[in-house]
């Protein structure tokens, strides 16, 4: 553990909405377990078109009222009226919600380009702010490797100072495993005078096939090393996690020790494997 990482970091963790009575149950419980790392807030995801909007919803509400932790419900401009997203901000508010991560969101399958009134993610941030004012601590997305979408690099960096511009407190990155690209990202948009917090996403490495299908849909690189390794351990599970929690670990290392101002875990619902990496960086616990 470097020196930095014995300092207190703030952290974040982000969940999905579950299925099942029984899902929600379990998800309950991993909250409750990553509480005691004394996240700054913890996220949950909002789906494809609002496809999940309802259970992002309970999601939320479940886990700040069990774990007495901020939490960010995502929100999607993509299929929801103006109308619609001022009924659910209204409602936010009223429960006492103070963070949202505003995202332009995913196409559904079949939904073509009927996409809402909203297009664009710093669409949606305006909306908030001339809605909300202050209210709300708006999170949006960041590409250290470049939305897989964009035209190019630069363009990407345009999209990011469009969000900024338009209301964004701080920022969280889609998952990478190269922190060069972090840092490069970091600079490239101080030199543009943005100055928000960019917080690296953290992805833990416990399944490999799902890891790669994951990477090669959003656009985060896997290193030929750590893809090899894996690769190598075939159907040795806890093999895949040892390495995993290594290579996540020294990645988190690094960031810190280069300037990160936290660190934001998508847990896949799960929280043993985060427990393990906030162990290992010395994160305090209740």
């Amino acid at each position: 553990m470097s020196a930095t990482t014995s300092k207190k970091i703030p952290i974040s963790f982000e969940f999905f909405p579950t299925k099942t009575e029984e899902g929600a149950q379990k998800l309950a419980q991993h909250a409750l377990n990553l509480a005691a790392c004394q996240p700054e807030f913890f996220s949950v995801t909002y789906g494809a078109g609002g496809s999940t909007k309802d259970r992002t919803l309970d999601t939320v509400l479940t886990t700040q009222s069990k774990t007495n932790i901020a939490t960010a419900p995502h929100l999607s401009c993509v299929g929801d009226s103006r109308e619609q997203l001022r009924e659910l901000l209204n409602f936010y508010r009223s429960k006492d919600i103070t963070r949202i991560v505003a995202l332009r969101g995913d196409l559904p399958s079949g939904m073509g380009r009927d996409i809402g009134e909203l297009r664009y993610a710093n669409e949606l941030v305006e909306f908030i702010r001339e809605e909300t004012g202050d209210h709300f601590h708006i999170e949006v997305a960041a590409y250290p490797e470049s939305h897989p979408q964009a035209p190019n690099f630069e363009i990407d960096l345009e999209n990011f100072q469009r969000k900024v511009n338009a209301g964004a407190d701080s920022a969280i990155t889609q998952y990478f495993f190269n922190p060069d690209s972090y840092f490069y990202f970091v600079e490239r948009v101080r030199a543009m005078g943005i100055d928000v917090p960019i917080v690296p996403g953290i992805m833990p490495i416990t399944n490999y096939s799902r890891l790669a299908r994951f990477s090669d849909a959003c656009g985060a690189e896997m290193p030929r090393w750590v893809r090899k390794q894996l690769e190598a351990y075939g159907d040795d599970v806890s093999s895949i996690k040892k390495f995993g929690e290594q290579v996540i670990t020294q990645l988190c290392e690094r960031l810190l020790d280069g300037g990160a101002p936290a660190l934001h875990f998508y847990t896949l619902n799960q929280s043993e494997p985060c427990e393990r990496i906030c162990n290992n960086l010395g994160f305090s616990r209740q």
